[in-house]
């Protein structure tokens, strides 16, 4: 038997796509592997952020000496640590990529507004820009969750033969339950919208919440809910505010798995307007949910939808067809049912058993 310390910055109950896939790891590897998971947002969390560090580095180095192989589920913070340990430990080491962090940063901190394929074609590297590269270059084996990463790390300088696909799964449990009484459970009245993601500008929220005065000429008794936390929640909700729209845009927080599919079983169609997307686990949880799709033509999005047939897809922040595309959805029932019904016919291929299935074959690649 072969043990795999999986290094991971977040772990349930906490939220996020890194954290699905460590439980989903963790437990779903069977009797050829035990794993270890060292999750970075359990260590010390009231402690100074260096000394926070330096304990998860120490523990992973402790841990690692039991260690076949070090799976870290992050590039940067995690991932920086875990080429150090596997380094020292002298152990292979796979780090899963699910984007740019150094893009990501850069846009949250303002020192960018390009969009991520502009960034890349930047000469001028960051200093976050060059970690992950180098991260990735002591890396045995890079996991991508679509091809449209695996792209962008190739272009990091990274060897094709070191970037192995794992798709995302659509890990979601559906129990029967009518949109109505989801509403009722939730105490939401009215045709709800739901848009999910970590409240970023690049996820396009602002433009959905400036958008509702004309969702709600398509149809008064739209409500539009935003599932997420992060650094632009207090910049939406003053939004919100002054478009004194309180009683038809919910900022809602972040929510548990269980809360999240009772807001998906509410709803009549979800919105992601993003400028950026590796492989979007909330496409494939509403397709999962039976929830029609309308999202921006980036990134991982084009090898989910199939346009017309199971969602469509706009321009990012395009206004005039994201409420056309709204607008199409609300008044055919029959192209809703039609979205549903390819959604969930797409989402069939990608379970969790392919996710172990292809995340093992990377292992059985590594560690020998």
């Amino acid at each position: 038997m072969k043990t795999i310390l999986i290094a991971t910055g977040i772990y349930p109950p906490d939220i996020g796509g890194p954290s699905v896939y460590a439980e989903l790891i963790s437990r779903g590897l069977g009797p050829e592997y035990d794993t270890i998971v060292l999750a970075y947002s359990k260590t010390l969390p009231r402690m100074p952020k260096f000394f926070r560090k330096l304990t998860y580095a120490v523990r992973a180095w402790k841990l690692a000496g039991q260690s076949d192989a070090i799976l870290a589920l992050s590039i940067l913070g995690v991932g920086v640590a875990a080429v150090y340990v596997a380094k020292w430990r002298n152990k292979p080491l796979i780090v899963r990529v699910a984007g740019d962090r150094a893009w990501e940063d850069a846009v949250v901190d303002g020192t960018t507004h390009l969009l991520l394929d502009d960034f890349q074609k930047t000469l001028k590297r960051t200093r976050k820009q060059k970690r992950q590269e180098w991260v990735c270059k002591n890396a045995s084996a890079i996991i991508v969750p679509s091809k449209y990463l695996a792209g962008i790390v190739a272009g990091w300088g990274i060897p094709r033969e070191k970037i192995k696909l794992v798709a995302n799964s659509a890990n979601l449990a559906v129990r029967p339950l009518s949109k109505e009484e989801a509403r009722k459970r939730l105490g939401i009245q009215g045709n709800v919208i739901i848009s999910v993601g970590r409240l970023v500008p690049w996820k396009g929220f602002r433009m959905l919440i400036k958008l509702m005065p004309k969702f709600l000429e398509i149809n008064p008794f739209f409500r539009l809910v935003i599932i997420g936390d992060g650094p632009d929640k207090k910049l939406l909700a003053t939004m919100v505010q002054n478009l004194n729209m309180q009683k038809k845009i919910f900022l809602v927080g972040k929510k548990s798995r269980e809360e999240m599919l009772l807001y998906l079983q509410s709803a009549e169609l979800m919105i992601l307007n993003s400028g950026y997307e590796g492989f979007s686990h909330q496409i494939l949880e509403a397709m999962t949910a039976g929830v029609p799709v309308v999202t921006s033509n980036v990134g991982g999005n084009r090898e989910i939808i199939r346009q017309g047939e199971n969602g469509f897809m706009v321009k990012y922040n395009d206004e005039f067809n994201i409420v056309e595309a709204v607008k199409t959805l609300w008044h055919s029932s029959e192209l809703r049912e039609k979205f549903i019904s390819e959604g969930k016919k797409s989402t069939a291929q990608y379970t969790p058993e392919r996710t172990i299935r292809e995340t093992k074959a990377v292992l059985e690649f590594i560690v020998h």
